[in-house]
C-alpha cells in the first residue's frame, strides 16, 4: 500500500471556487474547508469604517484539507499552487504531512480504501 498524505493548503477566500475545481479534476474526491484568520508577513492591515481607522490583525483566509495516496501528491499539490498564486504577499501556504491510518467511520474500512 502506497503511503498517504495530509495536504494543507491556506489560500485566500477568492480563490476557493477555482482550487476545488482544480482538486477535482486531480481526482481528489473529498476535501475540508474552514474558514480561518491568521497573518504571516502581511502583518495584517489598516481600514477605516465610519471615520475611525483601525488595525486588522488577522487575516481571513480558508484553510482546505485532503488527503491523497503519495503517487496523487505532487499533481494536487501542482493543482493548489496553479490556481491559488496571485503573486502577491499573503497567497498562503501549503503543508504535507505523513498519515499514520485513516479510517471510515460508517464501514470501519481502513487505509485508502477508507478514502
Amino acid at each position: 500500500m502506497s503511503s498517504l498524505k495530509k495536504i494543507e493548503a491556506i489560500i485566500r477566500p477568492f480563490k476557493l471556487e477555482e482550487v476545488k475545481e482544480a482538486l477535482v479534476e486531480e481526482g481528489v474526491r473529498g476535501m475540508t474547508i474552514s474558514e480561518v484568520r491568521g497573518y504571516g508577513r502581511q502583518k495584517g492591515h489598516t481600514e477605516t469604517y465610519r471615520g475611525s481607522e483601525y488595525r486588522i490583525e488577522f487575516i481571513p483566509k480558508i484553510k482546505i484539507e485532503v488527503v491523497v495516496e503519495e503517487s496523487k501528491l505532487d499533481t494536487v499539490v501542482d493543482a493548489i499552487l496553479r490556481t491559488a498564486k496571485t503573486g502577491q504577499v499573503g497567497d498562503g501556504k501549503i503543508f504535507i504531512y505523513d498519515l499514520n491510518e485513516v479510517i471510515r467511520i460508517r464501514t470501519d474500512e481502513s487505509g485508502k480504501s477508507a478514502l
